[in-house]
């Protein structure tokens, strides 16, 4: 398992931009993929966007187009850029590991998870 530690999460009003970044610790963090996921109030937790350890990426639809995920191995770190927010995306976002290449959707396919940062999209 890895440490995950998310920041960068905050207040911002509709239309704006945000980037979250999740640091890992290990030695092993480029083998593996790495995914964001949220949850916001009485909702249920949901998927958001991943990346392989090989650089392939997938997204949730509501995101497609909006929000990048990408990583750098050197830094041990994930990253999910975030433009256009719109207040169907506050919610808290949590960063999830799984050791491999394989990118899974649901929450229970992830061993390591940090804990949290919250994004507010005023509107």
């Amino acid at each position: 398992q890895v440490q995950l530690v998310e920041s960068g999460g905050g207040l911002v009003q509709a239309g704006a931009s945000l980037r979250l970044s999740c640091a890992a610790s290990g030695r092993t963090f480029s083998s593996y993929t790495m995914a964001w996921f949220r949850q916001a109030p009485g909702k249920e937790r949901e998927f958001v966007a991943a990346i392989r350890s090989t650089g392939g990426t997938y997204y949730a639809d509501s995101v497609k187009g909006r929000f990048t995920i990408s990583r750098d191995n050197a830094k041990n770190t994930v990253y999910l850029q975030m433009n256009s927010l719109n207040s169907e995306d506050t919610a808290s976002y949590y960063c999830a590991a799984r050791y491999g290449v394989l990118i899974k959707t649901t929450g229970r396919e992830y061993d390591s998870w940090g804990q949290g940062t919250q994004v507010t999209v005023s509107s």
